[in-house]
């Protein structure tokens, strides 16, 4: 499996220990969409970077980091076939993979600690899509991305 990761300027520690810690414990290829550098960096460019990736089939799952999480995440669902989740906790993130197939996580560096972070990650990865029931929100958020490129 690829992973894509992206940052900005406030999560690169974040961004390196995540990679470090999906290479290490699953043996996952972690691929750098973010920048490297603590010096101001838009957000936006390393959401778009990953989601981008993962809508092409480039990588199979995407993570993105800033200071909340909040901003690189709305930033990666700008794309259609995002579904990227913001998450402070790892229940939500497995039930967003269990019920929302959500292919991108994204998290704060200033909102939560790297331990809980490692937590939040092997959530999200571990979650298996349910599909049935849920396949019909699927459906239906597919929908309104179709319906929003004809406006």
């Amino acid at each position: 499996m690829k992973i894509g990761i992206g940052n900005d300027h406030v999560a690169v520690d974040y961004k390196w220990e995540i990679k470090k810690y999906i290479e290490d414990k699953y043996g996952y290829e972690v691929i750098n969409y973010g920048t490297d550098s603590k010096e101001r960096f838009n957000y936006p460019v390393s959401g778009e970077a990953v989601a981008n990736a993962v809508v092409s089939g480039e990588v199979d799952k995407g993570i993105v980091i800033c200071g909340t999480g909040v901003g690189i995440g709305l930033a990666a669902n700008k794309v259609n076939g995002i579904r990227c989740v913001t998450c402070s906790e790892p229940y939500s993130a497995l039930l967003s993979r269990q019920h929302n197939n959500t292919n991108m996580l994204s998290f704060g560096a200033r909102v939560v600690g790297i331990e809980l972070a490692k937590m939040i990650v092997d959530a999200w990865l571990s979650g298996v899509y349910e599909g049935g029931r849920h396949q019909v929100r699927i459906d239906m958020l597919h929908d309104i991305e179709e319906r929003q490129k004809m406006k």
